[in-house]
């Protein structure tokens, strides 16, 4: 029987305890997880495509999983998916809105590939609320992201923060 490889793309903009939490659970579902870091032209991103990778890269690292393997990519995800031999994308919902979106993509996914199903994994219910771009929002306007992320990924959104100031009337 062939090795089962399951995809989970995303920008990872930082990269959230919601995130690390699908990322947790998805590796249980496959053999082989690839986390792939891509860029989204309809978001802002605050690190660059090589940040978030390194940034993903750690994460997964201090998680101690074994099966999960860190890719950058650019390229529509199905070929993504193809060219890695996923035969399982993870997709990551915390909301209604979030499954109106990725139902969506997954019936366009199905249409380019019907080889490759979409699995939909639930945050966990304390971590549902979190989004990266609001974690980047609260961290712009001098508000606390501790909550939300990571201590290393708060030391680095902190510092990009710095780099190019606060916002608001604090």
């Amino acid at each position: 029987m062939s090795e089962r490889i399951g995809i989970y793309p995303g920008t990872f903009d930082p990269i959230t305890l919601g995130h690390a939490d699908i990322i947790r659970r998805g590796a249980k579902l496959v053999d082989k997880l690839i986390i792939g870091v891509t860029t989204n032209p309809s978001k802002n991103p605050m690190f660059s495509t090589e940040e978030r990778f390194a940034m993903v890269e750690r994460e997964v690292a201090n998680m101690g999983v074994s099966n999960v393997e860190v890719v950058g990519f650019n390229a529509l995800l199905v070929k993504f998916a193809q060219k890695q031999g996923a035969r399982v994308i993870i997709r990551g919902l915390r909301a209604v809105a979030d499954f109106e979106y990725e139902y969506q993509m997954a019936g366009m996914n199905q249409q380019l590939d019907e080889n490759i199903e979409t699995v939909f994994l639930m945050a966990d219910v304390s971590l549902q609320p979190i989004a990266s771009k609001l974690v980047k929002e609260i961290a712009l306007y001098g508000g606390d992201i501790t909550p939300f992320v990571n201590n290393e990924v708060r030391e680095e959104v902190n510092a990009r923060v710095k780099e190019i100031g606060l916002k608001g009337d604090y």
